[in-house]
């Protein structure tokens, strides 16, 4: 099986400085691009390939490209932002990346500033990420050194900088306009759309925001090409996706396969199964902001597609697995506390409704919860969901809420019946 993420990626994580990147075919997709093919030419081979947005959303890379303004007349600077904040529980997939592999992503950027014309770019990092951002600035000044980063990178006539932003810590920052607030200075609130970052994003100016696994996926499409690329998925969905499991299995950790590859394969024979003594419950897919499946799930492919028609979402791809012993309404008021305190407190039922809900759910663990709270925490799960709330922190929220409610229902009751966390 290829791994075009983790091939290069030594055993012990030391990261792969400028001489062992170009050993094993580093910056050749650069070089590649730079002499052989225009700027449009690089978005369509990155469009036909199908690669969509790693970071949760899933949007068409390729696409959101195109959404740039081109030509004489398109407004400048444009700016490339690698959104490198990392900050939903249970994901830690870019951190592999970061530390391990960085000119694979400083050459993603290259790539994809050439592509849509942009002349400055930003690693927008989580604060926590120290060994990281020490890594990206040696690599950044290995790379920079050898022309690959600076004016007219490679003899090509094209100019662009790359610098590390180190962020604030809010989870908020990961939604894109958020992040370009505070890459601007200012309060992390998320921006009214349209105007779309593509058009009017950061100072004003064109920007994409991409994550950096979408970025090091970049030059060995460009290098191989998108027919390639399209080959290496189980599914309809393009490529290979790094896959995370946390939680009470045997051997916890992340592994790069190919998209549409089962929940049960990742779960069993990956990550090993479950710890002696404990039994499967149920599983959040994609990171805490995805609803819960539960044992009939185990055969669906983990891809975009599949994981929307069972009820859940790809998301991160970073399963949160959750066992026998523990208590999923207490699992869940841990969730639903952190999104509360994460919020910006732009719009009234994120702001308000969040602190609601958790105090609802503590009721439950002290022993007063009422039958007649479960209906009201369903209706804050539709008044908190997509097209009530000025971004997309608290439905997603609010996902793993409405699955604990269908699925762990009875643990509620209990909790009712028995005055108290049965677990406690």
């Amino acid at each position: 099986m290829e791994r075009p993420l983790t091939a290069h990626i030594r055993p012990d994580r030391t990261p792969l400085d400028l001489a062992a990147y170009e050993v094993v075919g580093g910056y050749r997709a650069l070089r590649q691009a730079l002499k052989e093919m225009a700027p449009a030419d690089v978005i369509a081979t990155v469009k036909d390939s199908g690669l969509r947005g790693r970071g949760g959303a899933g949007f068409p890379t390729g696409l959101k490209w195109s959404f740039v303004p081109a030509g004489p007349q398109a407004p400048r600077p444009k700016y490339l932002l690698c959104n490198a904040d990392e900050m939903e529980p249970g994901t830690f997939k870019d951190r592999l990346l970061l530390e391990s592999t960085p000119h694979q992503l400083i050459e993603g950027m290259i790539l994809t500033a050439y592509a849509i014309g942009a002349e400055e770019a930003y690693i927008f990092l989580r604060w926590a990420y120290h060994e990281a951002a020490a890594t990206l600035r040696r690599s950044l000044a290995e790379a920079r050194a050898a022309g690959y980063i600076g004016r007219n990178i490679l003899g090509s006539g094209f100019d662009c900088e790359i610098d590390v932003h180190v962020s604030g810590g809010r989870y908020i920052c990961g939604e894109e306009t958020g992040l370009i607030s505070a890459l601007e200075g200012r309060r992390a609130n998320p921006r009214n759309k349209p105007p779309f970052p593509p058009v009017a994003g950061f100072l004003g100016r064109p920007a994409i925001v991409n994550n950096v696994e979408t970025l090091c996926n970049i030059p060995p499409i460009v290098e191989r090409g998108a027919a390639w690329f399209k080959g290496l998925s189980l599914t309809a969905d393009a490529g290979t996706k790094l896959y995370g499991a946390s939680g009470r299995v045997k051997r916890p950790g992340l592994w790069e396969l190919p998209l549409g590859t089962p929940i049960r394969e990742v779960l069993e024979e990956h990550a090993g199964g479950m710890r002696e003594g404990y039994r499967f419950r149920g599983l959040l897919p994609g990171g805490a902001s995805t609803d819960f499946l539960v044992e009939q799930h185990l055969d669906v492919p983990m891809d975009f597609s599949s994981l929307e028609q069972a009820g859940s979402r790809l998301g991160t791809a970073t399963m949160i697995v959750l066992d026998d012993r523990t208590c999923p309404v207490g699992a869940t008021i841990n969730l639903m506390r952190f999104f509360a305190q994460e919020s910006c407190g732009w719009c009234t039922p994120c702001r308000d409704g969040l602190p609601w809900v958790v105090r609802t759910l503590v009721a439950f663990e002290l022993g007063d919860g009422r039958e007649e709270d479960l209906r009201l925490l369903e209706h804050h799960c539709r008044l908190l969901g997509p097209g009530f709330t000025y971004c997309a922190l608290a439905p997603g929220a609010v996902e793993p809420l409405q699955s604990a409610l269908k699925y762990f229902r009875e643990d509620f009751l209990r909790h009712i019946r028995e005055r108290g966390c049965p677990w406690a």
